[in-house]
Formats: structure tokens, sequence, C-alpha cells
């Protein structure tokens, strides 16, 4: 049924995994309707969000997002801050979401992991804020999650110097719950 997650279901827990490791499971179109699609659909009574190893999520398909971009206003007004529509659902689902980083969280890969109920990282989690990097702003759930998370003081130090920090000081900061080694990632998000 999909092609760029895949979604599997056990024990009334649903796993999806963001399946385009070739390309650190960056989203594109497809892959922000499928997540939508998948959690909108859920039976379950709880969902695991995780990547394909080596990564949770690097973000938008910059590939995709270039070629997007020719077609949108050139007015100079900026739209008004919304959810894109993944957002919406995720925030919107009266089912449980843990994350389960396994790897780089970057960009909109640290706002699917915000926007989870639970996140639990493997030792080799990195998580970064990467949109000042290329003059944008994060998603507006993004902005507010992370600062209920991790205080105003170092979101700010997050979104304003693009900063990858790694599972510890994420653990430190209050952005995961847990730290575990790679190889217990799942069966911990699982308990």
């Amino acid at each position: 049924m999909y092609t760029e997650i895949t979604y599997t279901e056990s024990d009334h827990i649903g796993t999806i995994t963001i399946d385009r490791p070739d390309a650190r499971n960056a989203l594109t179109h497809t892959t922000y309707g499928e997540l939508a699609d998948a959690v909108a659909r859920t039976s379950a009574r709880c969902l695991i969000v995780t990547g394909a190893d080596p990564a949770f999520c690097s973000g938008d398909d910059v590939k995709q997002v270039m070629l997007a971009a020719g077609s949108g206003s050139r007015s100079g007004e900026r739209p008004a801050p919304r959810l894109t529509p993944a957002a919406g659902v995720l925030l919107r689902s009266d089912v449980p979401i843990v994350a389960a980083v396994n790897g780089a969280a970057v960009g909109w890969g640290m706002e699917l992991a915000l926007m989870a109920d639970i996140r639990v990282a493997s030792e080799r989690a990195r998580f970064g804020e990467l949109f000042v990097k290329r003059g944008l702003c994060s998603d507006v759930a993004g902005i507010a999650r992370l600062s209920q998370l991790v205080g105003r003081e170092h979101a700010a130090d997050l979104l304003l110097t693009g900063r990858i920090i790694d599972a510890d000081e994420a653990r430190a900061l209050r952005l995961v719950s847990e730290v575990v080694p790679h190889e217990r990632l799942l069966a911990a998000a699982w308990d």
C-alpha cells in the first residue's frame, strides 16, 4: 500500500518506518502523504515512528523542494504561519506516538520527533533544527513543542544556531526521555 514508509502492527502497536535509507529518510510529498495517512488510518492503540537505518529522518528531500520552490508566489508577501498537513494529523491524533530516534533527526525530522508524545533515542541519535542555515523557520508546532520541552533559552539556542546535539545532550536537555544502545531501541520504544 505504501512506497516510502512501511507500516506493521502487532499486539495493538503500530510501527511506521520511513523507508528511504539511501536518502537518509528524507521526506518527499509522497512520504508526507503516506505518513499522514498511516497515522490517520491506524487502528493501533499506540504508534512507534522510526526510520530505516542509518537515519531517523534528514528532513525534506532538498532536490524535490528545490523543484517545487519555482512554483511559489513571488509577491514578496510572507505566508501566514500554519501547520503542515502531516503535522496536523500527528498533533491531532488521539493515539500515543513514540519516536524511536535511531540516527539523524534534523530539519523536519526533528519536528517529527518533537511531535511525538515520547522520544526514545539510540546512542547514535543526533538532533538539529537546521532551518536557520537555509534562511527558513521551523514548523509552527516545532517552535512551540521545543520550547515546552527544553525551555525558551535552549530552544532559542537550537533554533537560532542550527547546532546539532547528540543523544546525551538531548537527554540532558529533556528533549528525549531515554537513551539506549542502538540494538535495543525498538524494544525500548515498545516497552
